[in-house]
Parts: C-alpha cells; structure tokens; sequence
C-alpha cells in the first residue's frame, strides 16, 4: 500500500466518511477523490505537526511552514473541505484511534520530536486587556509594516469592510464610499468634533476634515499606524483641523465630542471591559451626540474567532453576536437608532486585499518573508469564507445619546444618506 493511500485509509476513518481532498505525500503517490482539492505533504514533518497539535493549529503550523500545501486556489478548497466536514465537529483523535495512528506514523517514520513552529505567534504577556498587554495585542498585528499594508490596501490605507456601491469600480472608491457613509450618519458639518477611535493610518480622520470640514481627534495605540497617521495629515495641510494621538481610549481626556466613530476597533476591547467602553463612550459624547460603531460579529462558539486567529492575528479579540453588542450600548445609555449589516460587503473587501497579494506577491515575500505572506493567503481566504457563508458579520451601528428630556437630533429618516451619496458620486 502506498504512502498517500495510507493515510487515505486511516484519515478516513478518522472522520468517519468520505475524504473531502486528495492527498499526495511526499513520495509522489497519491490517492483519494480524483475531482478533490489535492493537499501535498512536503515531507514527513507535515504530519509530525498534526501529531502533536491536532486540529486547526496544526494545520495551520504546517502550511505556513510550507510543509503542506494546496494546488489550486486556496479558498474553494477550504471551503469545499469545511462543506464535507459540517456537522462533524472538531477532528480530533480519541483514546481509541490514537494506537492506529501511531501506528501508521512509525510505519512511516514521521515519529519524532514536536517540530518548532513557524514565526508569526504573537507573544503577550500580562493581564487579559491591561494597557500594557492591549499595546503589544495591537503592535503584534498594526505594526507589522506600513510598507506591508500600504501594498495590501492600496491608496485607500483602511484595514476595514469598504462599502461597495453600483458606482464602486475599485477598492478605492469603496473604501471611499465607506468614509462617505460614516460622515454622513455621523451628520458631521465644518466644526463638527470628531473622536476617531482606532485611527488605523487616518485615512477616515483625513476624509472627515477635509470633505466635511470635521475637527479630529484620531486615537490609535500602534506606533507605525501613529507615525504614518501623522505624516498623512501633514501631507494633505490639515494639521490645523486633524490631531492625532498615541494612546489607549481610556486615557482620552478632551470632550464633549460631538461625533464618534470606531471602525472595527471595538473587537479589540474584551468581553468583560465592553460594558465599560460602551459608557466611556456615552461619557465623551455631547448631548445629541451621534456614535458610529463599525464592527464584526459571530456566535458565542468562537468568540475569539478560532485557534489560528488567536494565535497568530489578533489575540484577546471578542466578538458577539450584533444584538448583543446593541445591548450592550443601550445599556450604557446611548440609543440604537440604526443598524446596517455589511457582510456581504467585507467578503468582496477581502478578496480585493487578497488579489493585491497575488499580484504582488515577490514584493510582498521580498517585505516579510515568505513564511509570512503564506500565514496572510491563510488568513484571507479564510476570512472572505468566514462572511460569506455567514459564519461572521459585520455591522454599522449607529446610536445617539439623548438628552434628559429624550431628544435625540436623529433625522426622521435616513434617506439623505443614501441620496447624498448618489448625488456626490
């Protein structure tokens, strides 16, 4: 019996049905669906990682390294592999299938030492969302690069769900279109105060000031995505209308504001300290004061959004299904005036992120490695996967903070937004 018809064998009944990808192992052989997404095993060491860390991790550890790989476009392979394995839950070896399995690993000499893992792990230390542990969180994944993300964004430079209109023709206009919107619900006029909370590089900062005559106050707690913030509002003349800031949210001193916005930076707050975010929050708007929460979803089963991401993108993250986190704002006593789901939305936003990287992939490996930009195909097929089959979402939340009499300054209907945007495009 071959190697791959092998392990064919036992992977099979391991998952107690068919097997969703054909395997070819590192001898040449193959075996498994002839019209499957085919998985090459470089080497032994690919099945040495799913030895001693089953399951996602694992696998994760072994593509990055390059151990493992895929023929063909990533994320229809992903996706299909998912299809053939819903409902089955984790894969993982119990008490009775462990003595096979080691059995077949000595038959083919893939026992040995834990491999070490690829670079990339974030590394933090400290209690869950101190200010310390909350900087290094963020540092881990915003300051990778600005070179890095300048070539992943494009001109646009915002690492968040872009807003695809008819009239959208690039990632550009979308990303603009997204910056349009937020202003527009957030009512700002020339004057208008403006709190931006997890600032990224600016970019809706600069927007606001200059469209829509905002004064700024932009928050971000990662050094490159300060330094470049900065830069950027020097370079478009707006120092006199845009101030950008290093720290975390729960030092902002300055208010009344009479606009906030915080594009997918909530996320990043914890679950136990969101009750207390969402009153800061309320605290530093004025009275009829308008917040735009911009920020992912998911079920309570991977809150966190799984093992790889939490270990390698963004650990400590939280997210909650979207009624939850309207709770949660309403209960700080601000009020939910509108909610715009974006799914769809974000998963176009990724695939633009993820043809950038193919397309300029030498300059990419040649920036971080090539250990890094295979961690970054990883993440992005799976992400565009994750909103498209609506395993995440994403929303605009909009809320006001009354006054004590109950006036909100909402408008009776939103529909300026929407024809605004059609009379600027």
């Amino acid at each position: 019996m071959t190697t791959a018809q092998l392990l064919t064998d036992q992977l099979t009944h391991l998952i107690g049905r068919p097997l969703p990808l054909r395997i070819k192992a590192w001898d040449g052989s193959t075996a498994g669906p002839a019209d499957a997404p085919t998985v090459t095993l470089r080497n032994r060491r690919a099945l040495r990682r799913l030895l001693w860390q089953p399951g996602e991790l694992g696998l994760a550890d072994a593509w990055i390294s390059g151990d493992l790989d895929i023929e063909g476009d990533l994320a229809p392979a992903l996706s299909r592999v998912r299809a053939a394995l819903a409902g089955r839950g984790p894969v993982r070896p119990g008490l009775r299938e462990w003595p096979a399995l080691l059995g077949t690993a000595a038959r083919l000499g893939v026992l040995g030492p834990r491999p070490q893992p690829p670079g990339g792990r974030a590394r933090v230390r400290g209690s869950l969302h101190s200010r310390a542990r909350d900087r290094a969180v963020i540092s881990h994944h915003y300051d990778l690069s600005n070179e890095f993300y300048a070539l992943l964004l494009g001109e646009a430079m915002a690492y968040s769900c872009a807003y695809w209109t008819p009239k959208s023709d690039s990632l550009q206009t979308a990303q603009e279109a997204k910056f349009d919107l937020v202003c527009r619900k957030l009512a700002l006029n020339p004057g208008s105060r403006l709190l931006d909370i997890g600032c990224g590089w600016g970019a809706l900062a600069v927007h606001a000031a200059r469209h829509f005559g905002a004064r700024v106050t932009a928050v971000t707690l990662s050094q490159r995505q300060h330094a470049f913030a900065t830069a950027a509002v020097e370079a478009a003349g707006l120092t006199d209308r845009v101030e950008v800031l290093l720290c975390d949210y729960r030092e902002i001193a300055a208010g009344p504001f009479d606009a906030i916005s915080c594009i997918e930076m909530g996320e990043h707050v914890g679950d136990q300290e969101y009750p207390a975010f969402a009153r800061r929050l309320h605290s530093l708007l004025r009275p009829e004061g308008r917040l735009l929460v911009q920020q992912m979803s998911r079920s309570t089963v991977a809150p966190g959004g799984g093992a790889f991401i939490e270990t390698y993108i963004a650990p400590d993250m939280h997210m909650r299904p979207v009624g939850d986190t309207v709770a949660l704002l309403e209960r700080a006593g601000l009020e939910v005036r509108n909610v715009e789901a974006l799914r769809e939305h974000y998963a176009r936003t990724i695939d633009a992120w993820h043809e950038r990287l193919d397309e300029h992939r030498a300059e990419f490996t040649a920036l971080v490695g090539e250990p890094t930009v295979r961690l970054w195909r990883l993440y992005l097929a799976g992400s565009s996967l994750a909103f498209a089959e609506r395993r995440m979402g994403v929303d605009q939340i909009l809320a006001v903070r009354p006054t004590t009499t109950g006036t909100s300054g909402a408008p009776a209907t939103p529909l300026d937004w929407y024809q605004a945007q059609e009379r600027s495009s």
